[in-house]
């Protein structure tokens, strides 16, 4: 099978080297440049390093390679590869290599071994021509045989995709991915329909999707190639936090993005906002809407089908749950509330201060309330004496949080079942709910704490799944950072004219005045610079110079807090940092910290998948939405532990901090990052023991008041700002720019 990996060089000879792929030692997922170590049968063992683009090859595959020689300053002697072939191993111990490299699913090197000991030479016909006929080797069953023989298949089918598809510079992990999703059709949609491989398969944007298309031949100035830009630029405006993009400034982006005429990007708009002759959903939905900036001129706002509906939903069932009459708490509205009070200071031992105690009568009498306030001012404190009473009166409580880390916290706090969103709604494959309108929720009280963090979408199942008479409150920090989902659900009820009644608490309680944490992101909030100086739990070590911060930072979180405060650098230590690039970077960092926290050692299984390398041990995150993993979904911002890594099968194991065991196959490792390291905006709903975030200019774009007062109130005893004064002077100074593009407060306020 020959796969092309660059242009050939005209009439130049190209050497030729066979050998067997031992190891890649770097990979780029993103345009397949490798680097890896070739054994080519000279004996002595040693080893050829040969770079270029390895796409698809597998270690463990013999190679035939056409390249030129070269050498390099520090590696000395090298291959450089301008196409390969896979070749199949001509010897019984070639094949048994090939086998055993956990190139097929399901053999590893002991089946490897007992089956080339049984056929030999005629191994590889054997698999491919008669499967059935392994079930002749001891310990071999009909279900393992199967699942040999399927894997040796999709691996076939998925090697032809690729070699189709590494003209365009798919990375491997894509290919599979289109393979899975389309199966035989694969190559047909990718030659005649590559758009919809944008909406259809994750990871494949639309200019992945664009470069494919222009491979294929489609036109430059095609209305489906326009339409798919335009379609393509209001995702990014989702993925940005936005509902809807104003007419005009999508019509800019479009231009920008497909360098073509805006008459044609007009026309083709006007095209896509059309109702279809079928009856089905338009590409867009076009609606006049006040600005975001909350100026007098209305703009044309242009969404997303599923975002509109959200939206016209979401508000719709607010009101009805506020509006109805049913009420399935009755016995709050004449209360003694005295008596009330009286009893709960029983149980509690402490007193509500007023601001508390009207929070609690809201949550208690009105059907829909939102509880807001900063650290340190008994928001929680408040929700145990809500359910408390609530469930007194032997009302069904329901607790909920976006993320399995707040949940836990709720239900330490509660003494009450909490549980993620996304598991109360039973989220089910493709995102339908098992609860809603038509099913809902068995539920008296609902309380959704963390609730900055609802993005539109969840917000709208949620809210849908809310049985009429029941109560509903959210709980949350408004002057956190916004959802990463679109919209700003939270800032949306607590907009001015918002018919939804809440409470913000402001007094910091004595006890919380103590905490540097608790102080200093106050401090923060309010515009003034953190107090660093004679702090017991929050400290500042100055680094002018990024790079230096980054290692500075490294050396904080693995090895000074774990010896100074006894923490667990794994478990108990966050690094959270403004941005994901540079030295100082999520990326970066991540690396470094793996290094130095869980080290690759003889006896640690590993997996490599482009340019990361996975660990039992490893601390994980998932960075999509995935309908179809676990028992209900896992969701962007999952974290969690390496467990297991089973070459032979492919596959591992990811404990996730809602204690569910989550499998993986290694060609779905693109869905998980590490997670010694991630970017503020990721670490939303969490809380961590100790928190180290490095505040440098190179993040300079990035740092914003909301930001830093979020990354600082992740934390539940100590945080450490390494970095400059100066970058950390311009995170205090910097309020974020301007609203999102949201319409739910505008239809809230206007019904």
């Amino acid at each position: 099978m020959s796969n092309q990996a660059g242009s050939s060089t005209g009439e130049r000879r190209l050497a030729v080297l066979e050998g067997v792929l031992e190891r890649i030692t770097y990979a780029n997922e993103e345009n397949g440049y490798t680097v890896a170590r070739v054994d080519t049968g000279r004996g002595g063992g040693d080893l050829l390093t040969v770079v270029g683009a390895l796409l698809g090859a597998q270690v463990g595959e013999s190679l035939r390679l056409e390249g030129r020689w070269g050498s390099h300053p520090q590696y000395g002697k090298q291959f450089t590869v301008e196409n390969y072939t896979t070749v199949l191993p001509a010897t019984v111990q070639g094949i048994r290599r090939y086998l055993g490299s956990g190139l097929v699913k399901g053999i590893g090197p002991v089946f490897a071994d007992r089956i080339t000991q049984h056929f030999g030479l005629d191994t590889l016909t054997i698999i491919e021509e008669e499967p059935k006929r392994l079930i002749e080797v001891p310990g071999l069953g009909p279900k393992r045989t199967k699942k040999i023989a399927d894997a040796w298949e999709e691996q076939k089918a998925i090697k032809e995709v690729m070699l189709f598809l590494q003209t365009v510079e798919v990375s491997t992990s894509i290919a599979v991915r289109i393979y899975k999703k389309y199966g035989d059709a694969s190559i047909s949609v990718v030659k005649n329909q590559p758009y919809r491989l944008a909406a259809d398969v994750w990871g494949i944007g639309f200019l992945t999707a664009d470069k494919i298309a222009q491979s294929v031949g489609i036109p430059h100035d095609s209305p489906e190639r326009v339409k798919a830009g335009l379609q393509y630029a209001l995702s990014q405006a989702t993925d940005q936090g936005n509902c809807y993009l104003p007419e005009e400034q999508l019509i800019a982006d479009a231009v920008k993005l497909l360098q073509v005429d805006t008459g044609l990007v007009i026309e083709c708009l006007a095209e896509l906002a059309q109702v279809p002759e079928d009856g089905g959903d338009p590409g867009v939905v076009r609606e006049k809407v006040p600005g975001p900036d909350g100026g007098s001129e209305p703009v044309t706002a242009v969404y997303l089908v599923p975002f509109h509906r959200a939206e016209l939903s979401l508000s719709a069932q607010l009101l009805r749950l506020l509006r109805t009459d049913e009420d399935r708490m009755p016995g709050f509205h004449d209360v003694a509330w005295d008596k009330a009070l009286g009893w709960l200071r029983g149980r509690t031992g402490t007193d509500l201060a007023p601001e508390q105690e009207a929070a609690v009568k809201l949550a208690l009498t009105r059907k829909v309330a939102v509880l807001t306030g900063g650290p340190g001012c008994g928001k929680s404190f408040t929700v145990r004496s809500i359910v408390e009473l609530a469930r007194a009166k032997k009302a069904r409580v329901v607790l909920a949080a976006p993320t399995g880390r707040a949940a836990k916290r709720l239900a330490e706090l509660t003494g009450a079942e909490a549980s993620t969103v996304h598991r109360l709604l039973e989220l089910k494959p493709g995102g339908d709910a098992a609860y809603d309108r038509e099913r809902p929720l068995q539920a008296d009280l609902v309380v959704v704490d963390e609730a900055s963090m609802l993005d539109l979408l969840l917000a709208n199942k949620l809210v849908k799944a809310v049985p009429p008479g029941a109560h509903l409150l959210f709980v949350g920090d408004v002057d956190q950072l916004p959802s990463v989902g679109a919209g700003e659900v939270l800032r949306d009820l607590l907009a001015e004219g918002s018919p939804i009644p809440a409470v913000r608490l402001t007094r910091v309680f004595r006890q919380a005045q103590q905490s540097g944490v608790v102080t200093n992101a106050h401090r923060i909030n309010a515009g003034q610079h953190p107090v660093t100086d004679g702090m017991k739990d929050f400290f500042l070590f100055v680094e002018d110079d990024t790079e230096a911060a980054g290692r500075l930072t490294v050396d904080v979180a693995a090895r000074r807090i774990p010896a100074k405060f006894g923490l667990d650098p794994r478990r108990d230590v966050q690094v959270l940092a403004p941005m994901h690039r540079g030295p100082a970077g999520a990326g970066t960092l991540n690396g470094l910290l793996q290094q130095a926290v869980t080290p690759g050692r003889p006896d640690l299984a590993e997996k490599r998948f482009g340019g990361r390398v996975f660990r039992v041990g490893d601390k994980v995150t998932q960075i999509r939405n995935n309908y179809e993993k676990g028992k209900n979904g896992v969701f962007n911002g999952t974290v969690g532990v390496v467990t297991s890594l089973d070459p032979v099968d492919q596959r591992l194991t990811v404990l996730t901090d809602e204690d569910e065991e989550v499998p993986y196959e290694f060609d779905e490792l693109d869905e998980l990052a590490h997670a010694y390291a991630v970017t503020i905006h990721r670490s939303q709903g969490s809380e961590y023991p100790a928190v180290v975030i490095p505040v440098t200019t190179g993040a300079w774009m990035m740092l914003q008041r909301n930001l830093l007062y979020t990354a600082v109130t992740r934390a539940k005893r100590l945080v450490v700002l390494v970095g400059s004064r100066k970058a950390i002077g311009q995170a205090v100074r910097t309020v974020s720019a301007g609203r999102r593009c949201t319409a739910l407060d505008y239809r809230l306020a206007g019904s």
